[in-house]
């Protein structure tokens, strides 16, 4: 078996182990609940197996799979008598797309150890069975020497895999998003954390309505107030532990819209939060909640000696260092991080070569930083909208305060060693040394120091980059180049003729792109989503669907998967001229009375609505 992917949780775990089977029987019994294309899965047996019933009941199997079962136990172990309880789990797709034949899986659970594995197969209508070997994985939880727990995935030939997203999910999906979601709040009693989330959730609701910013506030709102509730039940385990009477003081980096802050400020722990932008939604705070606008770039100016959590919350580029910000604080500072997107100290995160999926590989990375910064580093996955949930939490060193000067010198060396990593580029000349910052106070430098030359901290105005921002001549060139290919597949079958008006056939978007130049197509990677993204914002031409893109008729009422569109308002009529009656051979195919574009110049009328500001696409 090849372990693709494992979370580490430390032996004092709320959860583990016995949270692994309630999880575990969450993803057997309601798969749907996280794989959105299945509509359940209905078990048709189930009951305790022997050694003996075993072979009977996964007959068919090759001896490297049946291998699985016998890879951690010996023979005299399993020869007790009952070790398994089995199920037989059939699914039930959204979309049939498997005809008659149904697409099981068996699943056995070992009774004397915390492991499942999960053998998928196929059952025809006569009844005969074939065993998908190369998808056969395993879930498993054991206890390391550290005396911390490690959650497993293991899967059989993953270079074999075979994956179509519904009976067969993906390998970066099964490690990404299904194992985090397994076993969640493992630092935390569930049922404290869990009646705290109600209790804010209720208080705090009010927001979603008078929400300025451009994102969703029912996500932006709920997700600050899991992390909030995540970091006060910490905070009080914490305070119970170490017998601390005074609530725990904090400074949120790279704070975004300072929600977060505004509820730990009203929950009683004093801090700030500090972002390279002011956000709307800041003036409806009030003076209790601290929020400054400053670019931060590490050094002896954004060291927090009095301060004692660091908090970040999909900081970005300041992800990576945030752990070496708290360590050269002060020796009791502590931090909280919850990664996003992929930074390292001086540039974009690049990738190595490796199984992992890219987000596995970056939790893994940060992780490392925070052990070379001197912390006792915790793992844990968040409750939240997001498939972006595990955090990390440094609690404690691992060392003595005495050996300070070690320590520093080994996350000096660390950080210089990462300058030089490959496809980094480090912005600024003078680059110095990380060595001179030392908690006893030997420092020879002036509090100005920056530690962190070359970091290059985002820039004040956010630049828009969804293509709304290109040339115009560029983009029209774009539109009418696709449609152009687009209706000259009218011969063959990838045509569709509606009456005589041609619709043209279909490209992939990668056909698409073969189309064009390499410069244009350098300019488009610079934007969010590229090529794929300037067809979209084109919907009144194309309609973009699995991948593939098409002329759009506006004959069709119904709308497509990849556009929700609302009925066009009264006021936003005939406000922009039509693209089929302007370029297309055979014209519009609606009549000037029924299309809500204008067909020429005197059918046009200027806008009643005000513009709207662009939306940036940002997810984070």
């Amino acid at each position: 078996m090849y372990k693709l992917f494992d979370l580490t949780f430390p032996s004092e775990c709320k959860s583990l182990p016995e949270g692994f089977w309630s999880a575990v029987d969450v993803w057997i019994k309601k798969p749907h609940v996280v794989n959105k294309r299945l509509c359940g899965v209905k078990e048709t047996e189930s009951g305790d197996v022997d050694r003996d019933a075993l072979g009977a009941l996964v007959n068919g199997l090759s001896d490297k799979a049946l291998n699985i079962l016998d890879s951690q136990h010996d023979k005299e172990t399993h020869d007790n008598g009952t070790q398994w309880i089995y199920s037989i789990r059939t699914f039930i797709p959204k979309v049939n797309c498997y005809g008659p034949k149904q697409h099981k899986e068996a699943i056995l659970k070992c009774k004397d150890f915390p492991q499942v594995t999960f053998f998928p197969f196929e059952e025809d209508e006569e009844g005969q069975v074939s065993f998908k070997e190369t998808n056969i994985y395993q879930f498993k939880l054991t206890c390391q020497e550290s005396d911390k727990w490690c959650l497993e995935l293991l899967v059989l030939s993953p270079d074999e895999w075979f994956s179509d997203g519904v009976a067969y999910p993906k390998l970066p999906w099964l490690s990404s998003d299904l194992l985090p979601k397994l076993v969640t709040l493992s630092l935390l009693p569930v049922e404290k954390y869990s009646l705290m989330y109600q209790q804010l959730k209720d208080k705090y609701k009010s927001i979603v309505k008078v929400w300025p910013e451009v994102t969703d506030p029912e996500k932006f709102v709920y997700e600050d107030v899991a992390i909030a509730t995540y970091l006060l039940v910490l905070w009080s385990e914490e305070r119970r532990e170490k017998d601390l009477t005074d609530p725990q003081s904090f400074v949120d980096l790279g704070c975004g819209n300072g929600l977060l802050v505004h509820i730990l400020t009203n929950e009683g722990h004093h801090g700030k939060g500090i972002d390279v932008r002011r956000r709307k939604i800041w003036d409806m705070y009030g003076p209790k909640t601290v929020l400054e606008e400053k670019a931060i770039t590490p050094g002896e100016s954004f060291l927090f000696p009095d301060t004692d959590w660091l908090i970040g919350n999909h900081s970005d580029e300041l992800t990576p260092w945030i752990p070496v910000i708290a360590a050269r604080s002060s020796y009791s500072c502590r931090y909280f991080v919850l990664p996003c997107c992929f930074f390292d100290f001086y540039g974009k995160y690049q990738r190595r070569q490796c199984k992992k999926s890219q987000y596995k590989e970056y939790i893994d990375f940060i992780c490392e930083v925070s052990q070379v910064s001197g912390f006792c580093t915790e793992e844990d996955c968040l409750r939240i909208p997001s498939t972006k949930r595990v955090c990390l939490v440094g609690k404690s060193r691992s060392y003595s305060q005495s050996s300070e000067r070690e320590a520093e010198q080994q996350r000096a060396r660390y950080i210089q060693s990462r300058r030089s990593a490959p496809g980094v580029t480090v912005h600024g000349s003078d680059i110095g040394s990380d060595e001179h910052h030392l908690h006893d106070n030997t420092s020879c430098e002036t509090p100005g120091s920056q530690w962190g030359t070359g970091f290059q901290p985002r820039d004040k105005v956010e630049t828009v980059r969804n293509c709304a921002s290109l040339p115009r001549d560029l983009v029209d060139g774009v539109v009418l180049q696709v449609a152009r290919e687009l209706l000259g597949k009218r011969a063959g079958d990838d045509v569709s003729l509606k009456g005589d008006w041609n619709k043209g056939g279909s490209l992939s978007v990668s056909e698409v792109a073969g189309l064009l130049e390499q410069d244009t197509l350098q300019r488009l990677k610079k934007e969010c989503g590229g090529l794929q993204t300037l067809l979209k914002n084109n919907h009144q031409v194309f309609r973009v669907e699995g991948g593939r893109v098409h002329i759009r008729d506006w004959r069709d009422m119904k709308p497509s998967r990849d556009l929700k569109r609302k009925p066009i308002a009264p006021g936003a009529l005939k406000t922009r001229l039509c693209w089929f009656h302007s370029h297309h051979p055979q014209g519009c195919p609606l009549q000037l009375e029924q299309c809500g574009f204008a067909h020429g110049s005197d059918d046009l009328r200027p806008s009643t609505k005000p513009l709207k500001k662009l939306k940036s696409t940002e997810q984070c």
